[in-house]
């Protein structure tokens, strides 16, 4: 008995999976659901096994509508397949009949909403009749979910649910399902807690629509609280799930506490600072806050309270006070601030005055809060370190000005200076000059300098050794010297004298200056030359003696030499005097004259005379010379 009714019992299960005909010769077997994205094609295959021949088989496919009703949709015998006119389906099924493997495809293009039906395939030969059914299910991806959350604030003492955001998707199928959650966790509705029932719209289009609002009741740990929902929806095979982008809420609680602190600069404090002093409240909104130092009370607009180039006056201890709006009482925070500070440098002597050869010591000191560091310098080079200067062996190159420089290592930019001002006592020491032996032409005038230094400041006085008033061009005096220049015109050779003198004594420096006086004479062969002229002369007649020409030492500039002549064409022809005119203002009035015969051709030209000849007035005298003389140029002063 029990083996029969367990046989029994595996033939109704195979019956139900196989979706079996009434009669043992026709099997049909189908999927349960066909899944399908909106849009696109669906395709739903019937399997059938007939005991006879494919000809003689009867394919027929049916849809049941939501009303419960079935509708023909598709009929095939052996002799011609037929579309069902006048349904939803008529212009977007086909069906392929393969006899080999006994297949039925039915094929639905651009599905829609509305295919989402039950479909029955039917199979009928001689044997007897068999059916199966698959339900298409039609999905559709909904929007991306969208969040907004509310601005105002949130007092947490508030008895009744407030309103967090709203979370909202649009336009899937089925219906998408919304879940709120706080940091990472789901909030589930809790009567006079959490509150989160969605509203479900059905579009024109038969789409979903959810919209979710969050609503409950808010504690001060939400402060920081992150909020988002995520929506999760159907697709063909499984599920998925998006979430919006987090939003945050402005939970609004009174403060208990107040810290202070030194918002700006950052590290230690110096003089002429602006230091920014920040109130802070662990309640939100900040509180009004009230800022006290001392008997000053100030009310801030905001939680910062700005000290604009602080001092040491300014050190203390500052209160930031505010009241409980749960208990009315006053609570405060505070902080101690302290503004280092680094005095003037004091310099001590001021402007000493030592004599040669002493010793000096000059301190440099500036009151600060911090430990200093002080440099000496002198001229921009680096001397001494240390307040203390010691100044050895006074020498004139030891006075000047020495300037310390004192800073506070542990603060950047906070520095002081001091200038010291030495003199050194003495004689005057004159600077030896450039040259003291000087050449120049006769009738030059000439600058001469002298430069002096000593303490007290010297005093230059000048003098000639031919008794000659020195004109003075300038004279530049400083604390601890002088410079003097004047001009002196050269009458012969001469000195010239700078005297420098103070109360420790006397200095003095010579000039030597040698006067140039440039002479050119006629080289002959024989002391004595006579020249004569006759009547017809316009010349008269004149003896000159010529001696060897020396040419001068110095060629001052300005002027210039020339070559000698040739001799003249015969001896006894009257020499004619010559002279060479200057060739451009800057050349000297006194150029050379030339002596010859005749015009001689131009010589090459020189710095200063022209190269044509210009013969001297009638009043000039006659020469003549032997063939052995050589006529020389003749240099006029």
């Amino acid at each position: 008995m029990a083996v029969r009714d367990i046989a029994s019992l595996l033939v109704g299960v195979l019956l139900l999976f196989l979706t079996g005909g009434v009669r043992a010769g026709v099997e049909v077997n189908m999927e349960d659901r066909v899944e399908v994205m909106r849009g696109q094609t669906a395709e739903i295959n019937c399997i059938f096994m007939p005991s006879d021949d494919v000809g003689d088989v009867m394919i027929q496919w049916l849809y049941t509508d939501s009303a419960s009703v079935t509708h023909t949709l598709y009929y095939q015998d052996s002799a011609m397949g037929i579309v069902e006119k006048d349904t939803p389906f008529s212009d977007r099924i086909s069906v392929n009949v393969t006899g080999a493997t006994g297949t039925a495809l039915l094929t639905i293009t651009d599905v829609k909403l509305g295919d989402e039906q039950e479909f029955i395939c039917q199979i009928r030969s001689k044997d007897g009749t068999g059916q199966g059914r698959t339900l298409l299910k039609v999905f559709e991806t909904p929007e991306l979910p969208t969040i907004e959350g509310y601005q105002t604030g949130i007092w947490v003492n508030n008895h009744e649910l407030s309103k967090i955001g709203a979370c909202e998707t649009k336009n899937g199928y089925p219906k998408p399902n919304i879940t709120w959650y706080r940091d990472k966790m789901p909030l589930h509705n809790f009567p006079d807690e959490v509150d989160s029932k969605p509203v479900v719209v059905v579009e024109s289009s038969r789409l979903f629509s959810v919209k979710s609002e969050l609503s409950m009741r808010v504690m001060r740990a939400d402060k920081d609280a992150l909020f988002y929902c995520e929506v999760s929806y159907y697709v063909p095979g499984g599920m998925r799930m998006t979430e919006t982008r987090r939003i945050q809420v402005n939970v609004q609680y009174p403060s208990t506490a107040i810290t202070m602190s030194v918002e700006s600069p950052q590290g230690l404090i110096k003089e002429g600072d602006t230091v920014e002093l920040q109130c802070l409240g662990n309640g939100n909104p900040q509180p009004a806050f009230t800022l006290k130092h001392g008997v000053t009370e100030t009310i801030l607009d905001s939680n910062v309270a700005v000290l604009n180039n602080v001092t040491r006056l300014n050190n203390g201890v500052y209160h930031c006070t505010t009241l409980d709006m749960d208990t009315y009482e006053e609570i405060s925070g505070n902080t101690t601030l302290f503004a280092n500070y680094l005095d003037d440098a004091v310099v001590d002597p001021q402007d000493p005055v030592v004599s040669q050869g002493e010793e000096l010591t000059a301190t440099c000191n500036a009151l600060s809060s911090l430990k200093t560091h002080t440099v000496w310098f002198k001229d921009g080079e680096e001397v001494s370190k240390g307040h203390t200067l010691r100044l050895k062996d006074a020498m004139f190159d030891t006075a000047g000005t020495y300037v310390c420089m004192v800073t506070v290592p542990q603060i950047e930019g906070l520095e002081t200076s001091g200038s010291l001002r030495v003199f050194v006592q003495g004689p005057p020491e004159i600077t030896e000059p450039l040259t003291r032996d000087i050449e120049e032409s006769k009738d030059t005038t000439i600058n001469l300098s002298c430069h002096a230094r000593g303490f007290p400041t010297p005093h230059i006085t000048w003098s000639a050794s031919d008794g000659q008033d020195l004109k003075m061009v300038t004279e530049e005096i400083t604390e601890d010297s002088i410079h003097s220049t004047v001009s002196i015109k050269v009458t012969s050779d001469m000195n010239a004298f700078c005297n420098a003198s103070n109360n420790e004594g006397v200095a003095s420096v010579a000039y030597s200056i040698k006067a140039i006086r440039h002479t050119t004479t006629l080289a002959t062969t024989t002391s004595t030359t006579t020249t004569s002229t006759t009547t017809s002369s316009p010349l008269s007649t004149t003896t000159v003696i010529a001696e060897s020409a020396i040419p001068p030492k110095r060629i001052k500039k300005g002027l210039c030499a020339a070559p000698p002549l040739p001799p003249p064409r015969s001896s006894s022809s009257p020499l004619q005097l010559y002279s060479l005119p200057p060739l451009s203002p800057l050349a000297s009035d006194r150029c050379f004259l030339s002596i010859c015969s005749s015009p001689p051709p131009p010589p090459p030209p020189c710095a200063c005379c022209h190269s044509v000849f210009t013969p001297l007035p009638p009043t000039a005298p006659s020469l003549s010379a032997s063939s052995s003389q050589q006529v020389s140029r003749l240099w006029i002063p």
